[in-house]
């Protein structure tokens, strides 16, 4: 069971081949089947080979390189698509959304998003080809900001948005306190560093606020403003080091997957 202590595992062919940008990771299985992968020196035919990290890949006798860059896109989620890689019912993802648009150099990668927002949530949602980035910004650890701006129900004041200010206990625990604005009497700006389940909603919910729509309007230092709904860009690798405070290195401690949405 240690047999990994200390060392980077192996990844698995099919993934690795994905992660280094040489193809898709559905592509890449149909080439390991075809026999034009090799490892090593020798044809691997089956996606799940393990790939220990100083290995030679080559597709059709070129060698692949493995180590690439991190990328990361910022879109403009609209309503009515899933944070999921399959749709449900006759409702589409965003995946559906995104990659038609990009670019035959950025679509080869296997794009992951950064934490979810619900279906009818709109705003910033990232993807990265870098599942460590995605640990990064999801994990409340990182104490990376999420700023949303809600429409709400009924009348809001500082009175009543107090208790989210201050921490307020939740039904799966205790909410860290947020950074909360009133900018009118419908509308509630509310910057969170923990994202959980449909947290700002219930939130909300919890002071008699509850939301009519929720958008997302930033993470870290990256913000949704100027681009357009299905919209997307590559953010610069200053962005990601300086907005999203990533320097290549995951998190210890807990991920959260679910996001607040």
């Amino acid at each position: 069971p240690n047999r990994w202590e200390g060392k980077e595992k192996p990844d698995w062919l099919s993934r690795a081949l994905a992660r280094a940008g040489a193809m898709p990771q559905d592509e890449a299985e149909a080439a390991i089947k075809a026999g034009r992968v090799s490892v090593n020196g020798r044809v691997a035919t089956t996606p799940l080979t393990p790939v220990p990290p100083d290995a030679v890949i080559k597709v059709d006798g070129l060698p692949v390189r493995k180590v690439v860059p991190t990328h990361v896109l910022a879109f403009h989620k609209p309503a009515g698509v899933l944070t999921s890689t399959a749709r449900q019912h006759r409702t589409g993802t965003v995946f559906e959304v995104l990659l038609p648009q990009l670019p035959l150099e950025l679509n080869r990668y296997t794009w992951h998003a950064v934490g979810r927002l619900d279906v009818d949530t709109t705003g910033l949602l990232l993807f990265t080809n870098d599942d460590k980035l995605v640990a990064h910004c999801t994990s409340p650890e990182t104490n990376l900001p999420k700023r949303y701006v809600a429409t709400v129900f009924s009348i809001a004041d500082d009175a009543r948005v107090e208790p989210l200010r201050q921490g307020m206990l939740l039904d799966d625990g205790p909410a860290r306190p947020a950074v909360v604005r009133v900018r009118d009497e419908h509308t509630v700006e509310v910057t969170l560093t923990e994202g959980r389940h449909h947290q700002v909603k219930r939130m909300l919910g919890a002071v008699g606020l509850p939301a009519r729509a929720l958008h997302r309007e930033a993470v870290g230092d990256i913000t949704v403003e100027g681009l357009p709904e299905s919209g997307f860009r590559l953010l610069t690798d200053e962005e990601v080091r300086e907005k999203l405070r990533y320097t290549g290195r995951a998190p210890e401690g807990p991920v959260s997957e679910s996001e607040d949405a």
